[in-house]
């Protein structure tokens, strides 16, 4: 999990050191199972891209289902992908939540010009649903 971590941070170093060229703001919506509850992940977050080179921090709540019990929890986040063209768009992440500090892959596929359908999948951590850049 650490190369995962290192990948990432060198990406998102060698897309600040360039002067963007796609940037702006997402938003996503996800059904999601963390920490032993289901439930619903609002987010937003802002999109630096060089090239291939994607990075995305951003942030959000965790919204869990009434029966599952618990309260929102806040969290923070960090993704660096590599665009495969006609294929997906590929990468790792770190959600920050409370105490923890989550490792996890992502996938987005896009089924409409500015709408991808996006997964992330990690430890204790898998969330499905659109991401949105406006």
């Amino acid at each position: 999990m650490r190369i995962m971590a290192k990948a990432a941070l060198a990406a998102a170093m060698l897309v600040a050191s360039q002067s963007a060229a796609a940037q702006g703001l997402v938003i996503e919506g996800n059904g999601a199972r963390t920490q032993g509850a289901w439930g619903a992940e609002l987010g937003a977050g802002y999109e630096f891209a060089a090239g291939p080179i994607t990075v995305r921090p951003g942030g959000g709540a965790f919204v869990p289902l009434e029966d599952e019990g618990g309260d929102l929890r806040l969290y923070a986040r960090a993704e660096a992908t590599v665009t495969v063209p006609l294929v997906a768009e590929l990468g790792a992440g770190a959600r920050v939540s409370g105490d923890r500090t989550r490792l996890y892959g992502t996938a987005a596929f896009a089924i409409l010009p500015r709408i991808k359908m996006k997964a992330n999948v990690g430890e204790r951590y898998v969330a499905l649903g659109l991401m949105a850049r406006l």
